[in-house]
């Protein structure tokens, strides 16, 4: 073994002169370092004696570093173990498909002495250069039938074969096949099929509270690195893939710029999302099912950024957010605060109709029947009469889950409201209940402003106008009840009241009325 090996010829000559200072008869050297360790030491054995050594896809990593380590060259004997080891490691790359993922895995336990060698990058590029080939030329018999060619083969042919990688390696892979062109799509696709594996396993630790501190860091450094070799490419990342990652990345605490881009990302795919791509389940005890709170953040910075966007469609985020609120709603531990938070995220003008927000608010509150008045009443503060249906303001009238307050206001709003179809303006406001119902279902982005502000401010106008005339109306009443007391005949008075308040309603508007004759 010394005439084969550099490493051993040293440490021989120099433990031999440290015992014969001794006097021990025996010389004893200890590799501690040895890559691959017996089983490598065993076959180095085997071929400095002669003996038969059985080169395979998974031992040919770990004896080629440990030749690498004792030494092997050839300038000691011609045909010594290094060359052997790289002519057999060079074949198998090069030949064999499977077999170059066996040398990638073998690769794991020797990392640092197979990175100074270079073996995980050969293999990487190996498999890069075939993923990148057009599959109609790149045959291998694991994708033939009855030794038939296959005509057509899918760009994801090879998505299988790397789940099996680690994160180092994967990432080596795709990083190749990015420098030989591979397509951004099937990139994006293939990190989606090894992530989601991924997840699945450290999913399984976040529910049974298997984490530790010593493969925190590994893990979200390798988060890290996921973000990092995403396409920049618009839609060539799914909306469902960047929360999940978003998800992880904030439980593990990564790089806060990170974190950000990814927010970003998010924020401006909202308005091509469904409420069902934004259900992230949670983990632990306490929390809701679902991760309200990273959708607040994202649906938040949509809004903090909408003014940058003259393009953006903010009724289609506002109708987002209902849909989302609605499955969420029957969450047992979906605090109170949460939900308001996410309903009050987005302006007032991104709703065009409440009737989705309304049924949300609706739900929650069934599911929790322990919340106070005051929780109640801020739950709906973020309901607007003038933007539900009719038959929503019927529903609210008669839903005795809703704050008293509340209900109370939409009743003296919907009595008003009775009356305005007989006013020059009560035309106006048939046409914009009109347009809600209609909007009912659709809620359409562009059809319905009020015509803005100018009808709002009419309206406000009118009810303070009719808020006095009731004052003046109690004032007489009042006088009168006064005068019922002097002797006055109560019956015939009450009734000009009676007729008074009813002729008032009647013509939507109270009017000046002379209550001289009667106080005569």
């Amino acid at each position: 073994m010394v005439a084969r090996s550099k490493y051993l010829n040293r440490m021989i000559i120099q433990n031999s002169s440290h015992e014969v200072q001794n006097n021990n008869s025996v010389s004893t050297i200890q590799l501690n370092n040895l890559p691959g360790g017996p089983m490598a030491f065993e076959l180095v054995m085997k071929f400095c004696y002669g003996w038969k050594v059985d080169l395979t896809a998974k031992n040919v990593a770990p004896l080629y570093c440990a030749t690498h380590f004792l030494e092997m060259t050839d300038d000691l004997a011609q045909g010594n173990l290094t060359s052997k080891a790289e002519a057999f490691l060079s074949f198998v790359i090069s030949s064999s498909w499977k077999d170059t993922f066996k040398v990638l895995k073998s690769c794991e336990s020797i990392s640092r002495c197979a990175n100074q060698l270079h073996i995980p990058k050969r293999c990487s590029e190996a498999i890069a250069r075939k993923a990148c080939m057009n599959p109609e030329s790149f045959c291998n018999s694991d994708y033939n039938v009855d030794n038939v060619r296959l005509e057509v083969v899918a760009d994801n042919w090879w998505f299988k074969d790397v789940l099996i990688l680690r994160i180092d390696h994967f990432i080596e892979v795709i990083e190749s096949g990015k420098q030989r062109g591979m397509k951004f799509e099937v990139a994006e696709s293939c990190i989606a099929h090894w992530t989601m594996r991924w997840f699945a396993r450290l999913m399984s630790e976040f529910e049974n509270l298997m984490l530790n501190n010593s493969t925190d860091k590994l893990k979200a450094m390798a988060i890290e690195s996921l973000i990092r070799l995403l396409p920049e490419e618009e839609n060539s990342v799914t909306s469902t893939f960047l929360l999940h990652i978003l998800k992880l990345g904030s439980v593990m605490k990564i790089d806060s710029q990170l974190l950000t881009r990814i927010e970003s990302r998010l924020a401006m795919m909202l308005e091509k999302c469904h409420a069902s791509d934004l259900l992230v389940k949670n983990y632990g005890d306490d929390d809701g099912v679902y991760d309200v709170a990273i959708v607040t953040r994202i649906v938040k910075f949509y809004a903090s950024h909408i003014s940058d966007n003259a393009q953006s469609n903010l009724s289609d985020v506002g109708r987002l957010v209902d849909a989302y609120l609605m499955l969420v709603a029957q969450d047992q531990n979906l605090k109170a605060d949460g939900f308001l938070v996410l309903a009050e995220a987005l302006p007032q003008d991104a709703r065009v109709c409440c009737n989705n927000l309304y049924r949300a608010i609706d739900m929650y509150l069934k599911a929790h029947p322990e919340l106070t008045e005051e929780e109640r009443t801020c739950l709906c503060r973020s309901l607007k009469y003038h933007k539900l249906s009719q038959a929503a303001r019927e529903h609210i009238t008669k839903n005795n889950r809703l704050p008293l307050k509340y209900v109370t206001s939409f009743i003296l709003l919907e009595q008003v409201s009775m009356t305005k179809p007989r006013t020059p303006f009560g035309l106006v406001d048939q046409q914009m209940r009109n347009r809600v119902v209609v909007g009912e279902s659709k809620c359409p982005g562009t059809s319905w402003t009020m015509n803005s502000q100018n009808e709002i401010n009419m309206m406000k106008r009118e009810v303070a106008t009719m808020k006095g005339q009731l004052n003046d109306i109690q004032m007489c009443k009042t006088k009168l009840q006064g005068q019922v007391k002097k002797g006055f005949n109560y019956k015939k008075n009450l009734a000009s009241v009676r007729k008074i308040v009813c002729f008032g309603f009647n013509n939507s508007k109270f009017r000046s009325f002379d209550f001289a004759p009667l106080s005569a």
